[in-house]
């Protein structure tokens, strides 16, 4: 289907292609640098757990082939679908947050149970919640936008869903995944024409609440007092984001070289996972690290404008959908950077696209297939628009020589 739209834009718009290939090149660039960083940055810590240095990166080299299908398989599917399923897909996302709560079923890793055991795999409850949030509200403000736009009672409505995913979110713990939903909430309403003192109350009381949150528990308090000033007690509370420093004071400007990394022996704690970032700064220095941020500033900016592209085709669920996913990719890709860099306290978000594990990359992937189908709907809509416009363009030019002649 896709190639037979392909090969009737061509004639008419040239150059045009089914898919976007900025998005495309920056997601597959931060996928395959992942695959590379995540071997190097694991080998040592591997080879020493599981008697296998590339246990860790045969592992994501099968999630990244099973989110190449899966990418697949989504992009076929029409947006049609997502809308009349959003609610659907907001019982399942609380249904899985509720599943990994339960003893026996939820399984707990460093003191969080954030994940569901599916046999040798498991199952992030949290990244399948966002992305399943975001298609519910996209189709929600679709179908109250104007009272989002008028009154205090379209904004306050999704605050229900919302406060359930992130107390079920809170009870994991996982307090950052909480964080990323509730701004990606927030923006996707603010955008949906939100009025400014409405945003402005709104953020205020979120702000409030998150910071409630961040000092409620012992752990959380402690972490933001060595984010303070790690190098206080760089051996016990702040030794992660010492660990971090030292990658990026080793890294310079251009690097030690790929797998000449020393914080990844044991010093720096998932050097493979959340700190992947900082492996990837000592390795190839600044430049590096800023290579990465560029791409993901491409992503993120062409999702948005993907998204805005929809907003002018007035097909608002489409554009909703996009804004949301690059909310997330946005808030999780800064969230993670921050932590490495020692500008935020330390968080358990993965960096997207990039850091080993199977549930965000397969989420990611799927996110990604959404905005590239959402892209290239638009691109056939505007296709089937361009002969009616052509034929009333003639129909004016017809008329206007006849009145001359006349």
């Amino acid at each position: 289907m896709m190639m037979k739209y392909w090969q009737a834009l061509q004639p008419q718009q040239k150059g045009a292609l089914p898919f976007d290939p900025w998005l495309l090149l920056a997601a597959v660039s931060l996928v395959l640098t992942g695959f590379v960083m995540i071997t190097s940055a694991s080998m040592d810590v591997a080879a020493e757990r599981f008697g296998g240095a590339f246990f860790f990166s045969i592992r994501h080299g099968v999630f990244i082939v099973i989110g190449l299908v899966l990418a697949l398989v989504v992009s076929r599917i029409p947006l049609a679908f997502w809308h009349r399923m959003g609610p659907v897909l907001l019982l399942i996302a609380l249904l899985l947050l509720v599943l990994v709560l339960v003893p026996g079923v939820g399984r707990e890793v460093n003191g969080s149970r954030r994940w569901i055991g599916l046999g040798p795999i498991n199952l992030q409850a949290s990244e399948v919640a966002k992305f399943f949030m975001v298609l519910y509200l996209s189709g929600y403000l679709v179908r109250r936008l104007s009272e989002v736009r008028t009154s205090w009672t379209g904004v306050a409505k999704p605050a229900l869903p919302l406060g359930i995913l992130v107390f079920l979110l809170i009870m994991e713990p996982d307090y950052g995944a909480a964080v990323v939903l509730m701004g990606t909430v927030m923006g996707m309403i603010f955008l949906g024409g939100m009025r400014f003192v409405q945003f402005l109350m709104v953020t205020l009381g979120a702000g409030a609440l998150i910071g409630v949150l961040a000092i409620a528990q012992p752990y959380r308090l402690e972490r933001l007092k060595s984010f303070q000033d790690p190098w206080s007690d760089p051996f016990g509370a702040g030794y992660q984001l010492s660990q971090a420093q030292i990658a990026f004071g080793r890294g310079d400007w251009f690097g030690t070289g790929l797998g000449s990394s020393v914080q990844k022996l044991f010093y720096l704690p998932e050097a493979h996972t959340d700190f992947v970032f900082s492996v990837v700064a000592e390795e190839f220095g600044l430049m590096g690290a800023l290579l990465v941020i560029g791409l993901y500033m491409l992503l993120v900016t062409r999702v948005f404008l993907i998204g805005r592209q929809a907003e002018k085709q007035k097909e608002f669920f489409m554009a909703y959908a996009a804004y949301g996913f690059g909310f997330i990719f946005a808030g999780q890709a800064l969230i993670n950077i921050g932590v490495n860099v020692g500008a935020l306290p330390t968080k358990g978000l993965t960096l997207p696209l990039l850091s080993y594990g199977g549930s965000s990359l397969l989420v990611c992937c799927a996110m990604i297939a959404i905005v590239q189908r959402i892209d290239f709907e638009l691109k056939t809509r505007r296709l089937a628009a361009a002969p009616r416009t052509s034929r009333r363009r003639r129909a004016r030019t017809d008329a206007q020589v006849t009145e001359s002649v006349a």
